[in-house]
């Protein structure tokens, strides 16, 4: 089994003659759309123009976005690439040429008032229906022509570029750990090593390497968010949360629905940290180093083989489609699995629908929790197994129904990990499982407050290292209360999460926590429904690029705009909570 994953299906390289072939296409592809566009106030054959328009923009989905992904996986792997930094330039670039006349074509689609007589007439426009209704909501916040393509022409020497320098400097960034020079996910790893000195000092080296960037990042930060906080004024949008809700498809009630259960589900959490913290010896509190800490005992180590065995024969059990996709991932290469330098951190799927693939970075260390986050990517994978076979223009789902799958593949693995062992073995996996759902409330609430704060903030002056830390610090407290201890919190979880650092896609955060928590909702009703769930299951994915969050989660007979169906998601935690706590309590 390869350990690196293959972009062959892409290209084999930039000198490879159909990878050229698609940069000159896509050059002439821009030009045909500038030329069309400029065409469209002449035209009076509507019928025709409508079919013409679609055509163009699924061929321009096709193309800009298999040139974009493969440079960009590229790049995943090897920041320090010159010749991929150079490419992936040169393809934005020609990307930008487009934002003018797509423009132009979405306010086409948007000034058409009856497009219901051309539905019942062509079968592709039918299935392009709620993609226009869309369009026709999102004309009203789309400038004048001339003005888009100017944004984004500078956007690349603007927020694009700012955020590549963060993606730069905290994937080569140098931790002196104990004499030796180690990278950011390898000293980030730490965190979970059994011995609580190596915990501390790896904790105490990450902040200080911190130290080294931390006004460089600040000014992206700062400008990322300004850029967005000024376009979406120009645009006319309330506020940035605004923004994000309406290309999430998601209602201000569903969040507000989720935000809701989530307060008033923290002091279970703070009890949780409270509770471990006493088990590790510390009496205010859980310091931050210890929150990974493993609690019980696990020798289990695996390799990438074991890993495919185990996930394969797990999977099964739910569906035979995953656990199938799932030995494909392994051994048709699709799967990035090491820690190198220049290699970015964590993990991330990239959706290849147009090939009916995904491709998969991991930081894959061989512990079970590295086994839990291939489950969790693979589960994008899933999703984008389901979405696959729609049309070009249907294969984008928004940011919170994009964890739900990933998050269900992780209540599969983990409740058939607990009931598969007893004793030391199964107190860690339900701790495991305490520290994830854990990280998406209270670290993601956290986050979110922190993003709002900047925000605001953001719009009258610019936010210096020290106070973005002291931000950073006070939504800590708010969200993780007395569970940690207040003199031991991350200050610098604002430098090391990439999400904030997007200039097109804001509060990245909370589809985690509802991603997380629609899930486990999700996976309660398949308990209770067993194989009778399952099309329900794969009929809501499919539909969640279709229609909105709320429409999606009815396939699934879900009520998102209420808060019920969250605490019931969140019950499902404080039992796990309350037997951590009774199987530790000796």
């Amino acid at each position: 089994m390869n350990q690196e994953w293959s972009l062959d299906v892409f290209y084999k390289g930039y000198s490879d003659p159909k990878y050229q072939e698609d940069k000159e296409g896509l050059v002439k592809l821009t030009n045909n759309l500038v030329d069309f566009s400029d065409s469209l106030s002449d035209n009076n054959e509507e019928e025709s123009t409508l079919l013409k328009a679609i055509e163009y923009l699924e061929q321009y989905q096709l193309l800009a976005t298999k040139m974009s992904y493969y440079v960009a996986l590229r790049l995943s792997v090897n920041t320090a690439d010159g010749e991929t930094v150079n490419e992936s330039n040169a393809i934005e670039r020609q990307v930008s040429q487009s934002t003018k006349p797509l423009a132009i074509i979405h306010k086409y689609f948007a000034s058409i008032k009856d497009l219901g007589i051309y539905y019942e007439k062509h079968p592709k426009l039918r299935a392009y229906e709620y993609l226009i209704t869309e369009m026709k909501k999102e004309a009203k916040h789309i400038l004048s022509n001339d003005v888009e393509e100017v944004i984004a022409k500078l956007n690349i020497s603007a927020g694009s570029a700012w955020s590549s320098m963060h993606s730069f400097l905290t994937s080569t960034l140098e931790v002196e750990y104990r004499g030796d020079i180690i990278t950011l996910p390898e000293a980030r790893n730490l965190a979970h090593s059994e011995d609580a000195s190596v915990r501390k000092d790896a904790y105490e080296a990450e902040l200080k390497a911190y130290e080294k960037i931390k006004d460089a990042i600040s000014y992206s930060l700062n400008n990322i968010k300004t850029q967005v906080n000024t376009l979406g004024e120009l645009r006319g949008y309330e506020s940035s949360l605004e923004q994000t809700l309406i290309q999430s498809r998601m209602k201000r009630e569903t969040l507000e629905a989720m935000l809701e259960a989530i307060r008033e589900a923290l002091p279970t959490f703070h009890k949780y940290l409270k509770h471990k913290a006493k088990i590790l010896g510390h009496s205010n509190g859980l310091p931050w180093y210890d929150m990974f800490a493993p609690i019980g005992e696990s020798s289990t180590r695996f390799d990438t083989e074991q890993a495919k065995e185990y996930l394969v024969k797990h999977f099964k059990g739910f569906s035979d489609d995953l656990a199938e996709m799932v030995l494909e991932a392994f051994e048709n290469e699709w799967i990035d699995f090491y820690p190198r330098k220049g290699k970015v951190g964590g993990a991330f799927c990239e959706n290849l629908p147009f090939l009916k693939q995904s491709r998969i970075l991991a930081n894959f260390t061989g512990a079970f929790n590295d086994v839990v986050t291939l489950a969790h990517e693979l589960g994008h994978a899933y999703h984008g197994l389901n979405i696959q076979e729609h049309l070009p223009l249907n294969v984008n789902y928004s940011m919170p129904v994009a964890e739900t799958a990933s998050t269900f593949n992780e209540a599969l693995i983990m409740e058939a990990a607990i009931k598969e062992t007893q004793g030391n073995e199964k107190l860690t996996l339900i701790e495991s499982q305490l520290q994830d759902i854990t990280q998406i409330i209270c670290d993601i609430y956290s986050r979110y407050l922190f993003e709002n704060a900047v925000f605001e903030k953001c719009k009258s002056g610019f936010l210096f290292a020290d106070e973005l830390k002291e931000m950073m610090l006070e939504a800590q407290k708010e969200a993780y209360g007395d569970g940690l201890d207040s003199a031991c919190l991350h200050p610098y979880m604002w430098v090391l999460k990439g999400h904030y650092y997007s200039e097109s896609l804001s509060f990245y955060n909370f589809p985690y926590a509802f991603g997380g928590l629609f899930a486990r909702g999700l996976y309660e009703k398949y308990k209770q429904e067993g194989e009778d769930f399952v099309p329900k299951y794969r009929a809501l994915l499919n539909a969640t690029t279709v229609m909105s969050v709320e429409e999606a989660a009815k396939e699934a007979e879900i009520d998102l705009e209420e808060p019920a169906f969250w605490r019931t998601s969140l019950a499902s935690v404080k039992h796990l909570i309350d037997e951590f706590i009774r199987l530790t309590d000796k």
